[in-house]
């Protein structure tokens, strides 16, 4: 369930996604870190990264580390 101070967070979605798509929405927590949700379920868990994590997901996406095969 989404907290009240995440509520309060300017949640983005990445441009490449298409309008209505299933897929992540993104905050960013100034000097923390980030948190990701499911676009689908705003009120449903979300996932908290440390500045580290964050970069190393990021890392992992561009070089294709989760793409289904």
């Amino acid at each position: 369930m989404t907290t009240p101070a995440e509520s309060a967070l300017n949640w983005r979605k990445s441009s490449y996604s298409a309008q209505g798509a299933t897929c992540v929405e993104v905050a960013e927590i100034f000097a923390v870190g980030h948190v990701v949700r499911d676009s689908t379920d705003p009120n449903g868990p979300t996932l908290a990264l440390t500045p580290h994590a964050w970069t190393a997901l990021l890392t992992t996406v561009k070089t294709g580390a989760h793409d289904l095969p």
